[in-house]
């Protein structure tokens, strides 16, 4: 049997197989995909400047460590704006530490499908008495982290199928995290 030889064109402009074809060329014609450019619209300025379609856009800012001694802590601040229809609030601001942060990728990890991105690490080293720094809590430490944070929640919440999970929406959205909820899908407003 031999191997199927790759479709020409004719002087017509026509298909045809080489060597004893057994196709018509009206038949391979047929089975190649249409190369010609669609047509579009010209685009206006409001279609190039205006807001777009779906956006989702989180922030994670403003840090601050509360407490003293061992329940000392820092807390971030995360701000969401968005106009898709499965978050129920169009903007929201909550604060969230970095304990938070480790329940949300556990339980997409758990409840999901996604294959959930890692957290910034836990710095063990910087957490050794007698360092000549403030360890987790120096600025520097701090920022570095917030900026991982941010990476890793804007990672998640870009996912479709994260952005159905319940436990996604109440880290971004609630006050409070109920971490006693009973694990779900949200569904489109």
């Amino acid at each position: 049997m031999r191997a199927a030889a790759w479709p020409e064109r004719d002087a017509r402009g026509r298909y045809s197989r080489r060597r004893g074809a057994s196709r018509r060329a009206g038949d391979m014609a047929e089975t190649v995909a249409d190369t010609r450019r669609l047509i579009t619209k010209p685009q206006n300025l409001n279609d190039a400047y205006g807001p777009p379609s779906n956006f989702l856009e989180i922030d994670v800012t403003n840090p601050q460590t509360v407490g003293v001694g061992r329940g000392r802590f820092t807390t971030y601040e995360v701000r969401v704006k968005t106009n898709l229809p499965i978050f129920k609030l169009k903007e929201s601001c909550v604060r969230r530490r970095y304990s938070d942060f480790e329940w949300l990728r556990s339980e997409l990890e758990r409840e999901s499908k996604v294959v959930v991105p890692p957290l910034p690490g836990k710095a063990f080293l910087r957490q050794l008495p007698f360092r000549g720094d403030d360890g987790i809590f120096d600025d520097s430490f701090i920022e570095e982290r917030k900026q991982g944070l941010e990476q890793f929640i804007n990672k998640v919440a870009g996912h479709p199928l994260a952005q159905n999970e319940r436990c996604l929406h109440m880290f971004l959205q609630d006050e409070i995290i109920d971490k006693s909820y009973t694990p779900s899908k949200i569904r489109h407003a």
